[in-house]
């Protein structure tokens, strides 16, 4: 099981983020392209009446896919409502759910990849014709019923949508990619959530959490909270520049947004593989983690910022990844 790393874009549980969500996509910070897409669509949407296209958004974890949900259901003037893959286990628990559905509303599925085949295979229909098929009764006695739906929008999220099925991403009219913020988007959400905290911070200090917040919203708000503690204790609770640097530093996160467990990871490669390649499931195993978690909690920012490969042989170090660790690239033979 993955640590809880304040750096790592995974909600965690006793986080609260509601309170800093903008409500209205024109107070929805970066994702330009995504935004001007929404935009139109919800406007023709609101034009014909009508119910929103199915959304999937897709794209690392903490980048805003819950926060755009609700927006969008916001913008429709309709009600949103909250479940996840791993909670729908059964075909009669996703039933249950789309039958409650009112007119237009919209049914948010989070992790919508880790759904089972069976219950896929309910939505099919849910999705495409607006209908729930059911069998009632048992062997030759079951009869098949057809029930209609209200026209609802689903919006899946998820991080992996390479694991979703072809038939089910293929219902889905509205595909957008969230992808990690720039430095400027992201110091103008620190200094949001500062005012909705009411905490006092200097612009050069909003840029430095952001510059270390990994490209990530969710991150950033948390190093502000955790920042806004040491301001607390060690200094007057004015975030300047010097108290940030002191702080992040007593946090283990470098100038590029790295912790320990993600320098711990570079250094394996380094020392142990030769700088790679070196296969998913050996590095995981050198980690004390799952495969998958090394996939989508580690690997993306990393890789994002030049400091790993993969390769069809397994992950490389790369030349960059040397020079953050001060080590010196092998040569090439």
């Amino acid at each position: 099981m993955a640590e809880e790393r304040i750096v790592a874009g995974q909600r965690h549980g006793r986080e609260a983020e509601g309170s800093l969500r903008p409500q209205r996509l024109q107070d929805y910070i970066g994702q330009v392209r995504v935004k001007e897409r929404l935009a139109v669509f919800l406007e023709a949407a609101l034009n014909r009446r009508d119910a929103l296209d199915h959304v999937l958004l897709y794209g690392p974890p903490g980048l805003g896919k819950t926060t755009l949900a609700q927006i969008i259901a916001n913008e429709m003037g309709v009600n949103l409502r909250f479940t996840s893959g791993p909670a729908v286990e059964r075909p009669g628990d996703l039933a249950s759910i789309l039958t409650n559905l009112e007119e237009r509303e919209i049914l948010f599925v989070d992790e919508i990849h880790r759904l089972s085949r069976p219950v896929e295979e309910v939505l099919y229909p849910a999705m495409e014709d607006f209908a729930l098929d059911l069998v009632l009764g048992k062997g030759p006695g079951a009869k098949a019923l057809r029930l209609d739906l209200p026209r609802f929008t689903l919006i899946g999220a998820t991080t992996r949508a390479g694991m979703i099925a072809a038939p089910l991403r293929d219902r889905f009219g509205v595909v957008m990619h969230l992808d990690f913020y720039a430095g400027e988007e992201l110091a103008q959400i620190v200094e949001r959530t500062a005012r909705v905290f009411g905490i006092d911070i200097e612009t050069e200090a909003a840029a430095e959490v952001a510059r270390r917040s990994r490209g990530t919203p969710r991150i950033a708000n948390r190093l502000l909270r955790r920042l806004r503690d040491y301001a607390e204790v060690r200094g007057d609770g004015v975030l300047t520049l010097d108290i940030v640097q002191e702080g992040l530093y007593l946090l283990d996160v470098d100038r590029l947004g790295l912790d320990a467990v993600d320098r711990r990871l570079l250094h394996h490669m380094a020392a142990d593989y030769g700088g790679g390649p070196v296969g998913l499931e050996t590095l995981a195993a050198a980690m004390g983690e799952e495969p998958g978690t090394l996939e989508d909690v580690y690997e993306p920012y990393l890789l994002q910022q030049g400091f790993l490969q993969r390769t069809p042989r397994g992950r490389v170090l790369t030349p960059r990844g040397y020079l953050h660790l001060d080590l010196a690239a092998p040569k090439e033979s």
